[in-house]
C-alpha cells in the first residue's frame, strides 16, 4: 500500500529512512557559506541596513506572517544579491513529488516561495508566532531538495523565518548528503552582512554550473 505524505508532515528520520538521506560531519563538507565571501560595498551594507530596520519596525507591531517575510526581507536580499537578473530565473509554487525506491512512501509539496536556477531552493516558513524556529522548515526543504537526486551538482537551500537564515547544501552521492549553516540572525549586523555575501557567493557558483542535460 502506497503511503502518501505531505513535505510539511515529513520529519528527518523519514527522509533518513525512506530516501537513505544522511548528514554530513566533514567540516569541508559545505564551506560554500564560510570560505571566499565577497566583500559587501558601502551601498550594500546601507541597503541591508534598511531591511532590518524594516523588520524591526513592522515585527514589533504584530509578528510576521510568512508574507511578509517574504516581502519585506527575502525579496529585498535576493534582489541585492542579483537573482532578479540573467542568467537566474523564478518560479512559484512548484509541485514536487519524490517517491521512495520501493515506491511504497511518496513525499508532496509545493515550493511556496522561489526556486533559482534549480540549483538554489528558497523556502519560507510560517512566522505567527516566536515558537516558529527556522529549523521546523529543514525537513520540507529537504524533501524538496531531493527532486534532483540525479544531479550532478550541489543543490542549496534557505530556510528563512524572517528573524534568522539558515543554509543548506545537498550532494547526490551513493547517497543524498546534506549539511547546514547555523541560524544567522537579522539582529546581528555581521550576520546579516553574511547571510548577503552567503547569497552572492553562491550565485557566483552557480553560474558556474553547466546547465541541464
Amino acid at each position: 500500500m502506497v503511503q502518501t505524505i505531505p513535505a510539511r508532515d515529513i520529519s528527518l528520520y523519514e527522509l533518513e529512512e525512506k530516501f537513505g538521506l544522511q548528514l554530513s560531519t566533514d567540516s569541508n563538507f559545505f564551506t560554500e557559506w564560510t570560505e571566499n565571501l565577497p566583500t559587501l560595498t558601502d551601498a550594500e551594507k546601507q541597503a541591508i541596513a534598511r531591511v532590518k530596520s524594516n523588520y524591526l519596525n513592522l515585527n514589533k507591531h504584530r509578528l510576521m506572517s510568512e508574507e511578509a517575510v517574504k516581502m519585506v526581507v527575502l525579496s529585498p536580499l535576493l534582489d541585492l544579491a542579483g537573482f532578479y537578473q540573467p542568467p537566474f530565473e523564478i518560479e512559484t509554487e512548484t509541485s514536487v513529488e519524490i517517491s521512495a525506491e520501493d515506491e511504497s512512501f511518496i513525499v508532496k509539496g509545493n515550493i511556496d516561495v522561489l526556486v533559482i536556477q534549480k540549483y538554489f531552493w528558497v523556502l519560507v516558513i510560517e512566522s505567527k508566532s516566536s515558537k516558529f524556529d527556522v529549523m521546523t522548515a529543514l525537513p520540507q526543504a529537504l524533501a524538496y531538495m531531493l527532486d534532483r537526486p540525479n544531479s550532478a551538482q550541489p543543490t542549496f537551500g534557505l530556510l528563512i523565518n524572517g528573524r534568522e537564515f539558515v543554509f543548506v547544501k545537498m550532494i547526490q552521492q551513493e547517497h543524498p548528503w546534506y549539511a547546514r549553516s547555523y541560524a544567522l540572525s537579522i539582529e546581528r549586523d555581521s550576520e546579516l552582512h553574511q547571510v548577503l555575501s552567503i547569497l552572492k557567493r553562491l550565485g557566483e557558483l552557480i553560474v558556474l554550473f553547466p546547465p541541464d542535460n
